[in-house]
């Protein structure tokens, strides 16, 4: 939750002759109206809460994003009425000073198969070049494999034009379709060698006949 730093005020009442009359015996009232900041200063306790919000998911406080950036971070502290005015660069200096870097991101897929630890150890004592607590022979690889499905081979109805003086490179905006392909590639996992090739057709039954003549 962001709290508003309680921000209080010295007012001083001014006298006609310009004296402040605080210096007569008139006592300082205190007041609740926000303090004025020094430009470029500002206080430790809104950095903590700027970086506690950081930290928090937009959902939290009913923003429709996935997560902050710091223009998204900056508005949402303004809106808040903790500052009238920050800068995204600025917030970006604090978390970036602290480790805190709410605009990276990762992409992850909490596991659901029960044998997922059992499934994952395989693929990971391949990478380690072990099967079966055997070690591959030096005629055995591994191969990761993947196709790339309904690849459209198009053909412009009029050929690309090169650029020219005073004009870009015009290319034609209609095609014709002429029909699909499937491309397979493969990695050799410890030569790091990537091949590929295209099919007219997906399945295992293509991918094996293409890696043994590969």
């Amino acid at each position: 939750m962001i709290r508003s730093p309680p921000a209080s005020t010295l007012v001083a009442k001014s006298s006609a002759c310009g004296e402040s009359a605080s210096s007569k015996n008139d006592s300082p009232d205190w007041t609740s109206a926000p303090a004025r900041v020094v430009p470029g200063f500002f206080p430790p306790e809104l950095v903590v809460q700027i970086k506690a919000l950081a930290c928090e998911l937009p959902a939290t406080h009913g923003v429709p994003l996935s997560h902050w950036n710091t223009p998204d971070i900056a508005r949402q502290v303004c809106n808040a009425g903790l500052v009238a005015t920050i800068s995204g660069s600025t917030i970006w200096r604090w978390l970036h000073a602290d480790a805190i870097r709410p605009w990276y991101h990762r992409s992850w897929i909490f596991p659901r198969d029960p044998a997922f630890a059992t499934k994952a150890s395989r693929i990971l004592d391949l990478y380690e070049r072990t099967w079966k607590d055997k070690p591959l022979k030096d005629d055995e690889f591994v191969i990761s494999a993947d196709e790339k499905t309904s690849i459209q081979a198009r053909r412009r109805k009029h050929p690309t034009l090169p650029a020219a003086p005073k004009r870009p490179m015009r290319v034609e905006h209609e095609y014709g379709r002429c029909g699909a392909w499937a491309y397979i590639a493969a990695l050799d996992v410890h030569h790091a060698r990537v091949f590929g090739r295209c099919e007219t057709t997906t399945g295992i039954a293509p991918l094996i006949v293409w890696l043994s003549k590969s």
